[in-house]
Order: C-alpha cells, then sequence, then structure tokens
C-alpha cells in the first residue's frame, strides 16, 4: 500500500482502465465480472472509498434499465408487437420493398424496447422475405440486425448507453437527457443507415446460395442407438443415408469404434437430413420419437440472449411444453464438441430443431425467447390484454415527456403494474432483466466516476482537446464519434458510455462547443456495432442462421460506419 501512495490517483486510475480495457477486449472473462474486478482494485487502491463502492446500484439509470427491460419483454410476450409488423409489411411487394419495410419496423420498435426483443420478433419475417424471393436468410439477417441497433440511437430508452449518458449529462451538467434529446440526430443516422442497408448494403453480402435455387437443408446433429440385435452399419451405409458418424457412446462414456457392440450404445450422428430418415436408411434406432400429429411441424430455432433455457439440458424443452414439444437435432456446435447431448448445455446462439404442433411452438418460442429461422408461425395476439400492456407502455412514455417523471420511477412503476395486474407472467417478471448489465452498470459507474475524479479523464481530455484544437466543430464531431465507435467494438456499449461521457464533455468545454452535441456524438458512436460480430448480441445472434463469416460483417458493416460519423457530425455541427 506504501508502494501505491507514491503513485498519484490518475496513473492508478489510468492503469485499472487499461487493464479492464484489455480485459474487455479479451473475451475470456465475463463483462460483468471484469467490472467487478475493476471495482474492487479501485477500491483496494483508495481510488473509491468502500462504503461508496456499490453506490452504482442506487443510480436511476439502473433502474429505469431494469424496468425498460421488464416492460418490452411484456410487449414482446403479449404479441402486439409481432402482428404490427406483420400487417405493416406488405406481402405481395416486391424483395426491396419488404426488406426496406421490415428494417423500418425493427428499427422503430429497437427504438422503445430491447434491441434482442425487437430482433426476436422480426427476424422469422425476414427469413420469410429471403424463403419467398428465393434468397438465402444471409440476405436480410444481417441487414435486419444492424436496423435494430440504428433504432436504439433515437429515444432515451433505446439502449441502456442512452440511459447511462444521460446520467452523466445530470452530474456534469445539472439535467438528464430529454425522452426525445437524441431524436433529430439519431433519425437523420437511422433514416442514411436504413437507406444504404435496403438498397447497397444487403447487396454487398456473399450470397452463398445461388439465387433461383431452394437452400439446402442446414447440418444438424442428433443421436442414434444401435438396435437389438447389436448390429453396427457400414460405414458405406451411413454415406449412402447423407450422414456421418462423429462419436460413439455408452451411458456418457466415449467408444472407440471397434468398440461398438452393444444394444443401446449410442451414435452422435451429423447430417443434412432428419432422424428418422438417416434411422430408416441405416437400420439404427431413433433416440427422439417423432410426432405424427396432422399439423406437427420441426422449427430450426436459435437461442437469444436472456432466454430462460440458457444453461438447461435439451430435454428442458419438453419439461417447460408439458410434453408437447421434443427437441429432436441440434445445431453445428455439439459437432465441434463431440459430447452425448444429455451433457450439453445450452448456450445463447445455440440452433434446436423443435418439433410439436404449429401453435404449441408459436406459444413456446416467444415465452423462452427463441428465434425461428426457417419458418413463421404468428402467435395469437389477446387483443384486449396487448392493448391494456401497451397503454401502460405509452403511459410510461407520456409521464415522462409531459409531466417530467424519471424514467426510473415512470418505467418500474410501469413494471410493477404489469406485474401486479398480471399482465406479464409472474415468472417472466425477474427473468425479463438481464442481471449481468444491471451488475456491468451498477459497478462500472463507480469506476467512471473515480476515473474522472482521480484527475485521469481531464488529462485524457486535454490531449484529446489539443489535437483537435483549431479543427472545424464538423471535425471535432467526426473525432469523438469514431473514438467512442472504436471503443465500442472492444467493449460493452454501456462502459464505452461511461468513459466517454465525461471526457465528450470536457474536451467540449476545453475546445467551445457545445457539450450536448458532444455527447450525443458519444452516444452515436457507442451504439455503431457494425464492423464484427461481437460487437453487439444481434449480430452475434444472427451469425449463425445467416451463415456469416467474421470478415461479412466489416464488408457491409463498414460503409455503414461511414455514413452514421458522417450524419452525425453534420447534423450536430449544424445545430450546435
Amino acid at each position: 500500500m506504501a508502494a501505491l501512495s507514491l503513485v498519484s490517483p490518475a496513473t492508478l486510475s489510468t492503469c485499472i482502465l487499461l487493464a479492464t480495457l484489455v480485459l474487455f477486449a479479451s473475451e475470456r472473462v465475463r463483462h460483468d465480472l471484469v467490472a467487478l474486478i475493476a471495482l474492487f482494485a479501485s477500491v483496494v487502491t483508495g481510488l473509491i472509498r468502500p462504503g461508496e463502492a456499490f453506490a452504482g446500484f442506487s443510480d436511476p439509470a439502473v433502474l429505469a434499465v431494469a424496468g425498460v427491460l421488464v416492460v418490452g419483454r411484456a410487449v414482446e410476450l403479449s404479441g402486439a408487437a409481432s402482428a404490427i409488423a406483420k400487417f405493416a409489411i406488405p406481402a405481395k411487394a416486391g424483395f426491396a420493398a419488404r426488406l426496406a419495410g421490415l428494417l423500418v419496423i425493427a428499427a422503430l420498435l429497437s427504438a422503445f424496447m430491447n434491441n434482442i426483443a425487437a430482433l426476436v420478433i422480426t427476424m422469422p419475417i425476414a427469413s420469410e422475405i429471403a424463403r419467398d424471393s428465393r434468397l438465402p436468410p444471409a440476405a436480410t439477417l444481417m441487414p435486419l440486425a444492424f436496423a435494430t441497433i440504428l433504432g436504439g440511437m433515437t429515444t432515451l430508452i433505446g439502449t441502456p448507453a442512452n440511459l447511462i449518458l444521460s446520467s452523466v449529462r445530470e452530474q456534469e451538467l445539472g439535467e438528464p437527457f430529454g425522452f426525445f434529446s437524441m431524436t433529430t440526430v439519431g433519425v437523420a443516422v437511422t433514416g442514411a443507415g436504413l437507406l444504404y442497408l435496403a438498397l447497397i448494403g444487403w447487396r454487398l453480402l456473399p450470397i452463398r446460395t445461388r439465387t433461383g435455387r431452394q437452400p439446402r437443408d442446414p447440418w444438424r446433429v442428433f443421436e442414434l442407438a444401435i438396435p437389438h440385435d447389436g448390429t453396427m452399419p457400414a460405414s458405406a451405409l451411413l454415406r449412402i443415408a447423407g450422414a456421418r458418424m462423429l462419436a460413439a457412446f455408452r451411458s456418457a462414456d466415449r467408444l472407440a469404434t471397434g468398440a461398438i457392440q452393444h444394444a443401446g450404445d449410442r451414435l452422435l450422428i451429423l447430417s443434412r437430413a432428419n432422424p428418422w430418415d438417416v434411422a430408416q436408411a441405416t437400420g439404427l434406432d431413433a433416440v427422439t420419437r417423432r410426432n405424427e400429429a396432422d399439423d406437427a411441424v420441426t422449427a430450426r430455432v436459435a437461442v437469444a440472449h436472456g432466454s430462460p433455457l440458457i444453461g438447461a439440458g435439451y430435454d428442458e424443452v419438453r419439461t417447460r411444453s408439458q410434453e408437447q414439444l421434443e427437441v429432436v437435432a441440434v445445431g453445428p456446435r455439439v459437432a465441434r464438441e463431440r459430447k452425448p447431448l444429455v451433457r450439453m448445455r445450452i448456450r445463447a446462439g445455440d440452433q434446436l430443431y423443435v418439433r410439436g404442433r404449429k401453435d404449441d411452438i408459436a406459444h413456446f418460442i416467444a415465452g423462452a425467447r427463441l428465434l425461428e429461422i426457417d419458418r413463421l408461425d404468428p402467435m395469437p395476439v389477446n387483443r384486449i390484454k396487448a392493448a391494456a400492456i401497451v397503454g401502460i407502455f405509452a403511459a410510461a412514455i407520456v409521464c415522462i415527456v409531459a409531466f417530467r417523471l424519471s424514467p426510473a420511477l415512470a418505467f418500474v412503476g410501469a413494471a410493477a403494474m404489469l406485474a401486479g395486474t398480471r399482465l406479464i407472467p409472474t415468472e417472466d417478471v425477474y427473468r425479463s432483466i438481464d442481471w449481468s448489465v444491471l451488475v456491468l452498470l451498477g459497478t462500472m459507474i463507480p469506476v467512471g466516476q473515480s476515473f474522472e475524479e482521480s484527475g485521469a479523464a481531464a488529462l485524457a481530455a486535454h490531449w484529446l482537446g489539443g489535437v483537435l484544437a483549431g479543427q472545424p466543430v464538423f471535425l471535432v464531431f467526426v473525432a469523438l464519434c469514431s473514438v467512442t465507435l472504436l471503443l465500442s467494438i472492444f467493449l460493452n456499449n454501456v462502459a464505452t458510455a461511461i468513459i466517454m461521457g465525461p471526457m465528450a464533455i470536457a474536451v467540449a468545454h476545453l475546445l467551445g462547443v457545445n457539450p450536448d452535441a458532444a455527447l450525443l456524438a458519444v452516444l452515436i458512436g457507442a451504439s455503431s456495432d457494425f464492423l464484427t460480430p461481437i460487437g453487439h448480441q444481434n449480430n452475434l445472434l444472427v451469425m449463425g442462421p445467416g451463415g456469416y463469416r467474421f470478415t461479412d460483417y466489416a464488408r457491409m458493416g463498414a460503409p455503414l460506419v461511414i455514413v452514421v460519423v458522417v450524419i452525425s457530425a453534420a447534423v450536430l455541427a449544424f445545430s450546435a
């Protein structure tokens, strides 16, 4: 501790922040855990007093985020947003018109609800549009993911980072942002971005399936069992059936190929065909039962972040659906890990093949936050219940805009009303909250404040101000937006906002520019994660279903980044 006392607080804070950036960028440690490590390091070094370590959890922005997530989940489960999206997109229009309509609806939804929820609602429609135009899902899914990110820039509740920057503004300038303070620049950027995505962006994506042909069935992994007579099919027979054996197991123990001889031994199979066709062709036994109901279908779904299935085994689908649905095959992750299915646990981004009746699937995927990829099963909407949920949501927004009620009070109150009237299922009230985001918020707020109070933020601002001194206001906003954008590639956008918000205000004061405009440049940059699949959860969610490669994101995203930076800087410079 004596050695630490010889180091200036600004140096200590900078070192902690740099180490935090490295851990964030490594992706080897959970973001919320990295934030906790940074918090405790700041306490140990004396940058944060122990009594103030968890003061960030009392910040109104944390409560506002929790309330928005609950209310947004209720709207998602009501089916109202999905019905509006389906109704608003013309079914008989051409591909370009339908894609443009989809992107506008997705951006509009993400302005008022969680980005992931907006993607969950619109992704089946995107797949349907691509299928109707005889294009692979790759043509629509990445533009859709980018549209949901763009829409989050347009209102106070569009993303948690917006609420954090509002809190920064209140601390630094005395007043938080209004609900529509960012709408002018946000709508300009979103409009230009959607125009690019609909007319040019999707054409830059490599379409790896020839136009005019239906895409081949996707790879799936499932288990088949050795029949009672102990007969093991020849490898040639598996190849004829379009299948390949990845591994074999007895109970949960892996077997050598030559040891497969007991009835009940299980083979892990990779194939484009369904399990029952491969079983029939090879003489093996199917492990899963085949639902023979007249309207039984197999739906390919992706597991979204926040799904209650994450961490559970595949049998959880059968349990939660009261034996109405079953996972009959899974996506390619199991092919890489080559473990028995009973030992696998569901992760965000996994693909599952779920079989059951259409209505059962439609009800289940909404509650389990699953993204249906290949088909569209619209969930029946209870109009009275949906109207009540949307009414409460609208009332919360009116209270913020017209009566200047804080977003925390408005949305926590709305969430409590939805829970009290059972308009959201009881089990979904707390399940709808992304607790890792709240931990990240609550712990990074004191760390960000210590970076500012130690003088480190002022030093960084003086350096950046010196670089930008004498430059036109347009270039100042280009620089602030670009620095934030580059930082957000490696950091969660919440952490980026916490670090860059106070620095942007300091730079604005040094250069004599409007601090609100500087904060809005940071807001736009923090939400412009278009260059990598890891920049935003929605980018990662569409990677598997779209068949994208890592470099595909920069291929379509780099021009979009230029559009976003130039348009936002121009609007902010004009209004500053």
